[in-house]
């Protein structure tokens, strides 16, 4: 949800790539439902594992859920922490619920930036 919101939002003046340490196999049935309702398609999107290319290139990491020790292989360079609730098997109200809060912090971050 971060990923597309972001590249939307930012206009092409920067690029978000999300991946996760443990990826799903595919995107969440009740995310996808939840994008499309405001606009944005993410059906073709896949999951992707955090890879140290990933991290190396980034000029800022936002980690969703990442603050368990020994997980994040994100934890050497600066970092965000959100503490969004994590959409799997969140029923359809809790999944909106998590995409609207995660829109409000990519819209702060888009202005942050410009």
């Amino acid at each position: 949800m971060a990923e597309s919101f972001f590249n939307i939002l930012s206009k092409g003046k920067a690029v978000a790539t999300s991946a996760g340490t443990e990826p799903a196999q595919q995107a969440n049935p009740t995310v996808v439902q939840a994008m499309l309702e405001v606009g944005i398609d993410i059906r073709s999107q896949k999951p992707k594992p955090l890879t140290l290319e990933m991290i190396e290139s980034a000029d800022r990491i936002i980690t969703m859920g990442c603050g368990v020790e020994g997980v994040c292989p994100a934890s050497f360079v600066p970092t965000e922490e959100w503490e969004l609730e994590d959409p799997e098997r969140e029923p359809t109200e809790k999944v909106r619920e998590i995409r609207d809060e995660t829109r409000a912090r990519v819209e702060e971050l888009v202005k942050e930036l410009q």
